[in-house]
């Protein structure tokens, strides 16, 4: 193939790369918009499944050792709440953790807002799908689960909407009809594999059906990729894990500190340029006794003062090998009203898939459970 694209699986193949696949097979162009729609919104499992193609043109793709390259759901998990966690596995053998949490009416999972008790079958109002973007992470976050896993490789942009489209297809659920957010939170630092993360948001809008406003990336702070985020003209909305209030306290829970400490990325922060209506939002996970005083809090308004921004908190989600405990929840509110009375929204985000390792921080490919 004359443009060196990789066409052994076409899930994340964009519809001019589509096009050009038809084009060199001696098929007209609108050929590559069906593949497309049959990819992307037709989430299909096999060629074949691609009724609009010619038989003898899905004959020659498959001759020449070329599928769709969905990816495989080798596990499941069921949380007593609802969510659900994937474990999604490719064919080298590396795999992912992909979490579906559904949400009735009062309350919508990733933004922050407390949700009542919920009745989890469908239908349901709304659902949240957290994406992994590499196997593992490098980022080496000291109260993260996955960060003990090390990075093993990334994701491609099939393998990142393949992870999407497997829990959308096994859910029985399509966008743009069902609304689905998406938040890259899951394995992964998504700005260390950004060429494939950009590529898959751009699929997700374009073919899977999915608004960018409805998605969002979170970044431990890799500072340079914060401003060629904010470049691009496809992107979903920026969440920052902040998780310390001081460089010190950062330096030991993030080494990325030290690369790219407060003062670069709260400037990365005041440069971004958001949309109409759009807030940043600054995640903090709160550690017992170690980043949850109310001195924390107040170093925390002002690194934030005059951002138009949310903050999230996150009491600890704990598991084997983490060596930090859960708050207490009052220090988990008091926290939170610091915030509130120096005016910047804030919000407890309610724990989802604790008791299935689907948690924030929790994602560590864990298939017996113990908790």
């Amino acid at each position: 193939m004359s443009d060196g694209i990789e066409r052994k699986h076409l899930l994340g193949l964009s519809l001019q790369e589509l096009t050009s696949l038809a084009l060199e097979a001696g098929q007209p162009s609108y050929r590559g918009k069906q593949l497309f729609e049959g990819l992307y919104a037709g989430r299909v499992h096999s060629l074949e499944d691609i009724s609009t193609l010619p038989v003898e043109f899905r004959r020659s793709l498959a001759q020449t050792g070329i599928s769709v390259g969905l990816p495989a759901i080798d596990k499941k998990f069921v949380s007593k709440d609802g969510t659900v966690r994937y474990l999604i596995g490719f064919p080298d053998g590396q795999s992912v953790e992909t979490v579906w949490m559904p949400e009735g009416d009062s309350g919508e999972a990733g933004d922050g807002t407390e949700a009542g008790e919920q009745t989890f079958s469908r239908p349901f109002d709304r659902a949240t799908i957290c994406v992994s973007s590499q196997v593992g992470c490098a980022v080496a976050c000291q109260f993260c689960m996955t960060a003990l896993l090390g990075v093993k490789r990334n994701l491609s942009a099939g393998e990142i909407v393949g992870q999407i489209s497997a829990v959308l297809e096994d859910q029985k659920v399509s966008p743009p009809h069902d609304r689905i957010n998406l938040v890259f939170m899951g394995m992964g630092e998504p700005f260390l594999n950004y060429d494939n993360f950009i590529k898959a948001s751009r699929l997700l809008v374009e073919g899977v059906g999915i608004p960018e406003t409805r998605m969002t990336v979170s970044t431990a702070g890799i500072v340079p990729r914060i401003y060629d985020f904010g470049q691009e003209e496809i992107r979903p909305k920026l969440a920052i894990s902040l998780n310390a209030s001081n460089d010190e306290a950062r330096d030991r829970l993030m080494p990325i500190n030290r690369k790219w400490n407060l003062e670069k990325l709260m400037g990365a922060a005041r440069e971004f340029p958001l949309r109409n209506r759009e807030k940043l939002t600054f995640e903090y996970v709160l550690l017992s006794e170690v980043n949850d005083a109310p001195q924390n809090a107040r170093e925390v308004v002002d690194l934030i003062r005059g951002l138009r921004a949310k903050v999230n908190l996150i009491a600890l989600n704990p598991g084997p090998g983490i060596d930090f405990q859960t708050p207490a929840q009052q220090r988990v509110l008091d926290f939170q009203k610091i915030l509130i009375s120096a005016g910047i929204p804030t919000f407890v985000r309610r724990p989802r898939g604790r008791d299935i390792y689907a948690a924030c921080g929790q994602l560590k490919r864990t298939v017996e459970l113990t908790a």
